[in-house]
């Protein structure tokens, strides 16, 4: 009975990991038309991204395609999976790595349920990580986007990842040929 207890319990936090299974029947026609009004211009997100991080005395960020696609994946992932989480296209760490990124210098905002851009900067300027992640002072660009899903729990999901420019290699030249280390007697 008591392993029966413990796999029932187990199943149910697996389940939840999944995400939430989508509406069924009828939607509210308010909140669908309210939902396909919500749109996203990442041109007109980086400016006002800038406009905060001048604010605070840090340097613009730009646009970036491999950030841009990151975002998107795991925006459609959220949609996809009905889960607020970062691990929704796959572990933060590992999407970071994939795409040849800085892991020290990547960070990444998520969220979900804004139906404005402007709702969805005001939620991570309200939240300490979320706001410190857009003020961190090494990013150099950006990549945002939106995914839409009226029959999931928050309809709109948002992500922002900001990343710092890769550090540049360093070429090891051969240098001089010295005399080997003698051992010490």
């Amino acid at each position: 009975m008591k392993n029966l207890l413990v796999l029932s319990l187990a199943a149910v936090l697996l389940t939840g990991c999944a995400g939430e299974p989508r509406r069924e029947g009828p939607l509210d026609p308010r909140t669908v038309e309210r939902l396909a009004a919500v749109s996203l211009d990442p041109a007109s997100a980086g400016r006002m991204l800038n406009a905060y991080r001048a604010n605070h005395g840090l340097r613009p960020v730009r646009p970036d395609p491999r950030l841009m696609g990151m975002a998107q994946r795991q925006a459609d992932a959220m949609a996809a999976a009905n889960a607020l989480s970062h691990d929704a296209a796959g572990s933060f760490g590992s999407r970071v790595e994939a795409a040849g990124l800085d892991s020290a210098r990547a960070v990444e905002n998520i969220g979900g349920g804004y139906f404005s851009i402007d709702e969805t900067f005001a939620g991570w300027q309200q939240s300490p990580s979320h706001n410190a992640n857009m003020l961190m002072k090494e990013a150099t660009r950006y990549g945002i986007a939106l995914a839409k899903d009226p029959r999931t729990n928050y309809g709109s999901w948002w992500v922002l990842v900001l990343a710092a420019d890769p550090e540049p290699r360093r070429e090891m030249g051969a240098g001089p040929i010295g005399t080997p280390l003698q051992p010490i007697r």
